[in-house]
C-alpha cells in the first residue's frame, strides 16, 4: 500500500507530457558527445542583449533582490501599458497587466481564473503541447477546431461557429502559431472577436510571437471593438528579446481579471524578481531594436531551409508566415511524424519535433526550428536530404517497415 495522489497529477500528464521524448533523446545524445544537429526547440541562439543584462546586473548591485509587488513593479505595469497603447491604439491602464514567469505560466494563471469544471474551450489545432495539461488543471474541457494543412494551417470560421455549445467560455488563440507558423489575418480574428461577442465568451490570445512576422505585421485582437473587456493577452519577452531563461511575462486584462490573478499569483508565485523586471523595463524601451535584427536573421533562415526543402523527395512544406519553425509534411514517406523523427535521429542524428505531439491536424508532419545558426541549419538539411534520398530508394514495403 502506497498513499494516493490527487486525480490533478492525471490532468496534468496526457500527450503533451509525452511530446519531447525525441527532444530529450537528441539532449542526451549530445551531452554524450555525439554528433547530433538538435532543431526540435524554439530556444533562441541569440544572447540576450548586453544593454539588458547590464540593466539586470546594476539592478543587483543596487540590492534590488527583496520581496516584490506580487502582480509586478509599478514601473514595468507601466512601460507593459504604454507597449499596448501604441499597438493597439486606445487607452490602455497599467491595471490592466499582471506580471508572471514566462507566458507558460500567464496561460496557467489565466486559465485557472477563467474557467472551471464543466466549461468548455475551443482551442486551434494544432495546438502547443502544453495547453492540454493547462486546460485540464482547470478542469474544462478542450475542444479542438482543426487547422487543416490544405488551408495552410488557416482557421475556418464555420468550423469554429460549429464548435460553441452551452457550455462554450473561452476560446483560446494563438499567433504567430506555434507549430505551424501561420500568422491570423484581419478577417480571421474579426470572425473570432464576431463569435466572441455573440455568445459573450473570454478569448485567450498567445502572443509570444508577436514581433516575429516576416511579410506584414502582427494583428492584435484585442484592438477590434468589443473585444476590450473580454481579451486576454498572454506574451512575454521570451521569444522577441531572446529571454527564454529570465522567465518574464504577462498578462493583459480587464482589471477585475487581474485583481483575481493577483490572489493566485500571491499564493503561487509571490512576484517576479526585482532585478528581472528592472530588465524588462529596459527591453521594452528599446522597442524594436532589439528585436529587428533577430527578425531578418530568421527570415533568411526560413528562405534558406524552405528553398533546400523544396528540392527534397517524398515531402512537402508550408512556408511560416511568422515564428521560429517551419511544419515539413512526411506523409508520403508512408511514416507517421514520430516514427519519421525517430528514425531520422538514429539513422542520422537529427532531431525534429513530431507533429503528432501538437494534435491531429499535425499528424504526419515534424517540426523544424529555425533558432540554430548557418552551420547547423546547413549540416540538418544536408542529412534530411539523405535520409530521404535513402528512403526513395526503398520499396513502400521496406519504407513502412523501417517505421
Amino acid at each position: 500500500m502506497a498513499p494516493v495522489f490527487s486525480s490533478f497529477v492525471d490532468r496534468i500528464g496526457g500527450e503533451g507530457a509525452e511530446a519531447w521524448e525525441v527532444h530529450i533523446l537528441a539532449s542526451r545524445r549530445i551531452k554524450a558527445g555525439e554528433d547530433v544537429v538538435n532543431l526540435s526547440i524554439g530556444d533562441p541562439d541569440f544572447v540576450t542583449d548586453g544593454a539588458i543584462i547590464d540593466a539586470a546586473v546594476d539592478s543587483l548591485r543596487r540590492g534590488r533582490t527583496h520581496y516584490t509587488n506580487s502582480r509586478g513593479e509599478p514601473e514595468l505595469l507601466a512601460a507593459l501599458a504604454s507597449h499596448y497603447r501604441k499597438a493597439l491604439g486606445r487607452s490602455v491602464s497599467p491595471g490592466q497587466f499582471a506580471v508572471c514567469a514566462g507566458a507558460q505560466n500567464a496561460l496557467f494563471a489565466s486559465l485557472l481564473c477563467l474557467l472551471d469544471r464543466g466549461d468548455e474551450i475551443i482551442v486551434l489545432e494544432p495546438t502547443y503541447v502544453t495547453y492540454e495539461a493547462a486546460i485540464g488543471a482547470s478542469g474544462a474541457t478542450q475542444m479542438q477546431v482543426p487547422l487543416r494543412p490544405e488551408n495552410g494551417f488557416h482557421l475556418d470560421p464555420s468550423a469554429l461557429a460549429a464548435a460553441v455549445t452551452p457550455r462554450t467560455k473561452a476560446i483560446a488563440i494563438n499567433t504567430p502559431h506555434n507549430p505551424t507558423g501561420a500568422v491570423m489575418t484581419q478577417a480571421e480574428l474579426q470572425a473570432v472577436a464576431d463569435l466572441a461577442i455573440a455568445h459573450d465568451l473570454w478569448v485567450i490570445s498567445d502572443e509570444v510571437y508577436a514581433q516575429i512576422t516576416f511579410e506584414g505585421d502582427h494583428h492584435y485582437l484585442a484592438s477590434l471593438p468589443g473585444m476590450a473587456e473580454r481579451c486576454v493577452i498572454v506574451s512575454s519577452l521570451s521569444k522577441s528579446h531572446a529571454m527564454t531563461g529570465w522567465r518574464l511575462g504577462w498578462i493583459m486584462g480587464p482589471e477585475v481579471l487581474i485583481g483575481h490573478v493577483d490572489n493566485l499569483l500571491g499564493c503561487m508565485l509571490y512576484g517576479s524578481p526585482p532585478f528581472i523586471q528592472d530588465a524588462a523595463i529596459h527591453a521594452l524601451g528599446a522597442g524594436q531594436a532589439v528585436t529587428k535584427t533577430m527578425v531578418e536573421t530568421y527570415r533568411k533562415r526560413r528562405d534558406f531551409v524552405c528553398d533546400r526543402l523544396a528540392r527534397m523527395p517524398l515531402i512537402a512544406h508550408h512556408k511560416p508566415e511568422g515564428g521560429m519553425f517551419a511544419m515539413i509534411d512526411v506523409r508520403a514517406t508512408g511514416m507517421s511524424g514520430q516514427d519519421f523523427a525517430m528514425a531520422l535521429l538514429e539513422q542520422q542524428g537529427v532531431a525534429l519535433l513530431p507533429g503528432e505531439a501538437f494534435g491531429p491536424s499535425a499528424a504526419g508532419h515534424v517540426r523544424f526550428s529555425l533558432v540554430s545558426g548557418e552551420a547547423d541549419l546547413t549540416k540538418g538539411c544536408d542529412r534530411l536530404h539523405r535520409f530521404l534520398t535513402d528512403l526513395k530508394t526503398r520499396s513502400p514495403q521496406n519504407v513502412k517497415a523501417s517505421s
